[in-house]
Parts: structure tokens; C-alpha cells; sequence
């Protein structure tokens, strides 16, 4: 019995069990290619991302601003660290002098670099599952045949990164190092997405040399150097692992993802503790998504019962109206939202994590209160990350009345939520709908067409949401199906609903926070007419007078100038690595976000613009002038108020 074994078994014998986080992988996805199948009980399976096609809307013209902002950074760009690690430059024209090298997070002074080279892999990946379009697969081939070179180079025992591997060296001995075992995940998360989205043979090789690699090295590991190296943030590298072992059936790969169980941050959730305070919220998330992954694996239950109570408090007491957390990248003491309204909060990534957490609980579970969650924080924070003119992405979504949000630059910032950002942008399709044997669930309202062919069916969802409350969905079907069609009904659709299936409405006896469930036999050109009317809401924060405002799940936030906004701003410097969280706002000593309406419905003194959809613009509310809103995802390159104090 090895040292390790010796740990797992402690932990087994304590009711702990040792687990993983999640791939790119969900149930329903990819199973010919997995030697190892989920055995947990699944409600609804995931689509193939090819599957699904985005028809024009907000969320393609964001996904080809980030395409073409990926296109155009370069292959030998994205290996240049790699190759200066390994000394590979030949066949270059120039050498090493020719590569306009990246900066920010890709510097190579900076212990991080190569993340946004796995990062990437994943967008061209999702991007070519997403659209068929070669041209992402082509740039993605080369990439991958460039870091194979780069591999050889390094040794035969499969390490790869764009850094020595002295990084993990020092992570091992518990010196200070910048979280060497999150970008290497970047890369693993890469290279598997490469082979399951664009069956890339040869990613597939070079990711299993360095799981044998990450292998040999950590068997060799003492349990307290483990428990030492395990502090420093390590991202979702089991996710890698075990992801690894589904493919392969290998299991020194599930060894490695038991490896990164976290005691110390996960064993008092057991007991139904809130112990997110003060703690880095991105690297606590994923460690919650790998319980899940472990029960779908064959883990006890009371992995998925952990892992739902951490989404609910986070999601319940750790939140904002956005659905995003955090403040300066930590969570903060409960229910304590309006203490932390600074212009470090709701961090990109922990969306892009919380997202995954969601996608994985959805599976399990089918419960309408995580495909409302998933709207909210799709809407509110993700899809209003990108700056619509250039496709840059923020790092931080600021709740301090009257910032702004501060944009990356093309080749010089390069931070984490820029790598979680080429993937946000590139899978928007991923949890529109899912499925069961006999029933299709609709969560998203988007505009997209959905070719189910298992069934031989295809529906079509046509729709302006969040302009228009109402969305169509059309059946496209060689022969007759008997199928149920369960369409979200969301929780905040408190003025009803309306359903027509060919013309004839139909009763609706569900509330809001179900399913509304069609089942009937579907022809060819059957239509469902679906319509959810949208009100203004007040929504108070712990404290009743601290409040947010909010159009069905879209939250407004009012227009507040550019007074003292000069260049670089809305951009960070491209000269300081971490600008994000130095950025001075230099908020104007006169702007206000106060409102005086307490005790006032909120008809009364927020109208509607005339002939601009999701416009309002308030009446009487100040001693200033009147205030503008419009949704948080369409405010861009100035000021804006989310919170505001009743008066």
C-alpha cells in the first residue's frame, strides 16, 4: 500500500469521498469515445454541441467577435513560450527574434504562461463543434502538431508546458510558485477537448504522455508534501484526470484525480457548513463540480448532496442580482451583498465555473431552479462580459455605483477570465436543451434549431427573447413522435403564461419554477407558441433598502456617462499585468445612486421608453435629472449604477 492509498483510505474510513472535477464532458456527450460510462442515476442527458445550431442573435454575433479575436492570434504567438521552454526553434524564417511575443499573463516573466494556449483549444474546439467550420479545426491542428514537437523536445517522460517543470518542483516542496498545476490543466482540459470535439488522434497522445508523466511524478509524493501542494490553487486539473480514466479506462488516471481531493476545504461541508468566507472563490468552485463527477462515476451519494448544498448557499447567500460572487476574487460573509459593492466583484471565471457546477446538477436532478440560475448569470454576466465593439473581455463585473467595466487588450493582458472567456463565447448552445428517453427540456429561450437524431426529430425555436416575452418552436419530423416537450417555466413569470400548440391555447396548470410538459404524439410542422410577459421587479438585497432592479431575469442598470473616463479606460494598461485590480474608477464626487421612492410600486416612477425595446427611464425619483436604464449586458464604455439606496 503506497503513501497515498494510505490517505484515501483515512479519508474513505472518515465518509469522504475522494473525487474529481468535471471536463468539457457531460452525460450524454461523447460516449463512443469513453471507456467508462457514468453509472449515478441521470434525469437528462446533454446534447453534442453539434447538435445544436445558433441561428443570428446577441449570442452568435458575440461568438464570431470572439472568433475572430482568437483567429488572429497566431500559431507561433501561442507556442512561443512553449518553444523557448524546450529551445525548439527550428524551421522558424527569423528564429526566436521573428514572434511579436504576447504579453500580460503570457509574458514570459509571468509563472502562468501557456494558459491561454489551452484555453484556446477548447474555444476551437467548441467553436468547430458548434459550426462545422474547418477553419477552426485546421488553426487548432496546428497548434496541437506544435506542441507535440515541443513534448519530444522536453523528454520522454511527457511533461509539457510553456514553463520549466522546476514550477512543480517548488510546488511539491510547498515553496512560493503561482498555481503551476491550474495552468497545466489549461492544457490537459485543451488537448481533450481537441480529441472528443475534433477526434484529433494525435492530442489525444500527447495528453496521455503527460497524465503518464503527472503520474510517475506524483506516486512518488509523501502525504505531507501533498497536503502542502494541494493548498496552492490547482483549477480543475482532476477534471483532466478523470475525464482521462473515462477514455481510457486507465486507472492511474482516477488515482491523479482522488490525488487533488481537497480535505481541508471539503470535508466541513460534510456537516452542512458555510465555510466560503474569505475563501478564493474560483478555487473552491471547481473542487465542488469533481464531487459531482465522482457520484456520476460510481462515488457515494453524498457527494451530490455536498455538492448541491455548496450551489445553493453560493447561489442563495454568496450572490449577486447578476448571479455572479465574490469580491477582490474571495467570497465574503453571508448575505452580506451590500457591504461588498466594489469594483473587484463577480469575478468571470467563477460564472464560468458555477455554470459547469450547474450543467453537471441539472443532469441529476432536473430541477428548474438551476436552469433559472443558468439564465440569470448567462444573461447578466457572461453574454455582457464582451465589449461588443472589439471583443475584448472584463475580468471583473463592478458593482460600485458609477464604475465601469474595464476590457482586456488583444495582446497584452491575456488573464484568466480571458481564457475562460474564449470558451464562454464559444459554447452558448450547450445548455439550451437536454433530454430523457421520451422527453425534451427546453431551458434557455435562444434563437437555435436542435437535431435530436436518436429520435429523427428536429425543432426549430425561433424567438427575440429578452426583447419580445414570446418564443416558437417548430417540430420537423420524417414520421409521427410521441414525445413530451417540457418547456421551462421560469420563476420569475409571476404575470402567467400562454401556450398554443397549432393555434389552440392550451391550460396551463403549472406555476412559475416548473415545467410546462406537452406530451402528445408531434407531426411535421407542429407549433408551440409560448409566451412569458415581463415585469419590473424590486429586488432588495439583506438589506431592504440597498436594491437592484430587474425586467423578467434581465437586470437594468442605468446609464451614467463618462465623465472622467480617460484613455486607456474602458481598457486596462496594457503595461501593468494586473491593472484589473489597481484600476483606479475616479467615480465623479457627484454621481448618485440614490433613489427617492420608498414605499413607491415601482410602476410609478420607472416607464417604458417608447420604440426602444428593454429601455426605462425614471420620473420624478431624484433632485437631479432622471435616469436611463437598460439591461447590464448592453452597458458598455461607461459609468453604470446596479445597486441603488431607497430613500
Amino acid at each position: 500500500m503506497n503513501r497515498f492509498t494510505q490517505i484515501a483510505l483515512i479519508v474513505a474510513l472518515a465518509g469522504v469521498g475522494l473525487s474529481a472535477a468535471a471536463q468539457s464532458h457531460y452525460p450524454g456527450q461523447h460516449e463512443e469515445k469513453l471507456a467508462i460510462k457514468e453509472t449515478a442515476p441521470i434525469k437528462a442527458y446533454a446534447f453534442e454541441m453539434s447538435d445544436i445550431k445558433l441561428l443570428p442573435s446577441r449570442f452568435t454575433e458575440n461568438m464570431e467577435r470572439e472568433s475572430r479575436w482568437i483567429l488572429s492570434l497566431g500559431v507561433d504567438r501561442l507556442l512561443h513560450s512553449f518553444r523557448t521552454n524546450a529551445g525548439v526553434w527550428a524551421g522558424l524564417e527569423g528564429g526566436y527574434d521573428s514572434v511579436d511575443k504576447l504579453g500580460g499573463w503570457e509574458s514570459l516573466d509571468c509563472e502562468l504562461r501557456g494558459h491561454t494556449t489551452g484555453h484556446i483549444l477548447s474555444g476551437l474546439a467548441m467553436l468547430y463543434a458548434s459550426t462545422g467550420d474547418e477553419q477552426y479545426k485546421l488553426k487548432a491542428d496546428s497548434l496541437v502538431s506544435g506542441l507535440a514537437v515541443v513534448q519530444k523536445a522536453l523528454g520522454e517522460e511527457g511533461y509539457l508546458s510553456a514553463y520549466p517543470e522546476n514550477l512543480i518542483n517548488r510546488n511539491i516542496a510547498g515553496t512560493s510558485v503561482w498555481a503551476p498545476w491550474y495552468t497545466l490543466h489549461k492544457l490537459y482540459s485543451g488537448l481533450i477537448d481537441q480529441y472528443l470535439y475534433c477526434d484529433n488522434q494525435q492530442a489525444l497522445q500527447i495528453v496521455t504522455k503527460m497524465g503518464d508523466w503527472a503520474y510517475n511524478k506524483l506516486s512518488k509524493v509523501i502525504s505531507e508534501e501533498r497536503k502542502r501542494m494541494i493548498r496552492n490553487e490547482f483549477g480543475g486539473v482532476n477534471d483532466s484526470f478523470y475525464t482521462l480514466y473515462q477514455i481510457t479506462g486507465k486507472s492511474e488516471y482516477k488515482w491523479l484525480g482522488e490525488f487533488f481531493y481537497h480535505e481541508e476545504t471539503l470535508n466541513p461541508l460534510l456537516s452542512q457548513e458555510d465555510n466560503l468566507e474569505k475563501k478564493h472563490a474560483n478555487t473552491f468552485i471547481p473542487k465542488l463540480i469533481g464531487l459531482v463527477r465522482a457520484y456520476e462515476i460510481g462515488e457515494p451519494e453524498q457527494n451530490k448532496t455536498v455538492a448541491g448544498f455548496f450551489w445553493n448557499t453560493v447561489v442563495d447567500h454568496h450572490s449577486f442580482c447578476t448571479g455572479s460572487n465574490s469580491d477582490r476574487e474571495k467570497f465574503f460573509e453571508p448575505d452580506h451583498q451590500h457591504e461588498h459593492l466594489s469594483g473587484y466583484t463577480a469575478e468571470s471565471c467563477n460564472v464560468y465555473n458555477m455554470l459547469k457546477l450547474t450543467r453537471h446538477l441539472f443532469n441529476l436532478d432536473v430541477d428548474p431552479k438551476l436552469a433559472d440560475y443558468y439564465e440569470k448569470a448567462l444573461y447578466n454576466h457572461i453574454l455582457g462580459q464582451q465589449d461588443p465593439e472589439t471583443g475584448m473581455i472584463s475580468y471583473f463585473l463592478p458593482m460600485l455605483p458609477g464604475a465601469h467595466k474595464v476590457y482586456s487588450t488583444p495582446d497584452s493582458s491575456f488573464w484568466c477570465c480571458v481564457g475562460t472567456g474564449f470558451e464562454n463565447q464559444a459554447k452558448y448552445g450547450e445548455a439550451i436543451y437536454y433530454h430523457n428517453d421520451d422527453e425534451l427540456f427546453v431551458n434557455l429561450f435562444i434563437p437555435s434549431e436542435l437535431n435530436w437524431k436518436a429520435k429523427g426529430v428536429s425543432v426549430l425555436q425561433e424567438t427575440k427573447f429578452p426583447e419580445e416575452s414570446t418564443s416558437t418552436f417548430t417540430v420537423k419530423a420524417n414520421q409521427t413522435q410521441k414525445l413530451t416537450i417540457s418547456i421551462r417555466y421560469p420563476s420569475w413569470a409571476t404575470a402567467g403564461a400562454s401556450v398554443k400548440v397549432n393555434g389552440k391555447k392550451v391550460r396551463v396548470k403549472q406555476s412559475p419554477g416548473s415545467y410546462i410538459s406537452l406530451e402528445r404524439s408531434w407531426k411535421n410542422d407542429d407549433k408551440i407558441e409560448i409566451d412569458f410577459p415581463m415585469e419590473l421587479q424590486v429586488n432588495p438585497s439583506a438589506n431592504p433598502e440597498v436594491v437592484s432592479l430587474s425586467y423578467g431575469p434581465i437586470v437594468l442598470a442605468a446609464k451614467m456617462g463618462t465623465e472622467g473616463m480617460e484613455s486607456p479606460a474602458p481598457y486596462s494598461n496594457p503595461n501593468l499585468h494586473n491593472d484589473y485590480y489597481t484600476y483606479e474608477y475616479k467615480v465623479p464626487a457627484t454621481l448618485s445612486n440614490e433613489l427617492n421612492v420608498r414605499g413607491k410600486p415601482v410602476k410609478e416612477w420607472l416607464k417604458p421608453v417608447d420604440g426602444q425595446s428593454l429601455t426605462f427611464k425614471t420620473v420624478g425619483v431624484s433632485s437631479g435629472k432622471d435616469f436611463t436604464f437598460i439591461p447590464l449586458y448592453d452597458l458598455h464604455r461607461e459609468r453604470y449604477v446596479v445597486y441603488w439606496e431607497l430613500k
